[in-house]
């Protein structure tokens, strides 16, 4: 894991990420969670929708920008303690993006797209 959000504050291998291209403010708009696959090298960047919501369109575009010099593929996770709380966010859930249920953690639910799951190359 290269980012964890702990409360208010972010603790991060500035190192590591800065090794895949990217430099991150502390204090900028993080995602709660990023892991670097390193089978895959991609950067899995990880929303848990009860601090800041899904990933919707306008906080994948923020996200593609705050990563966007990333060496690593990005892939965009939204994460929910249940289906039933996923339900009263599904018409906000960006196309191209993952979403993870924690009270179904061996599956993943893919939003469309030309994979099914990976980094979108723009």
């Amino acid at each position: 894991m290269l980012v964890m959000r702990m409360k208010s504050t972010y603790a991060f291998d500035k190192g590591a990420l800065e090794s895949l291209g990217v430099v991150l403010d502390s204090h900028g708009k993080m995602p709660d969670v990023i892991i670097h696959y390193t089978d895959k090298d991609w950067l899995l960047l990880i929303e848990a929708v009860t601090s800041h919501g899904p990933i919707n369109p306008k906080r994948q575009k923020e996200l593609k920008k705050l990563f966007g010099a990333s060496s690593a593929g990005l892939v965009y996770v939204t994460t929910f303690l249940t289906r039933k709380a996923m339900i009263n966010y599904l018409d906000e859930i960006s196309w191209e993006t993952e979403v993870w249920v924690a009270d179904s953690p061996t599956h993943i639910i893919h939003f469309n797209g030309k994979r099914f799951l990976g980094p979108y190359p723009e």
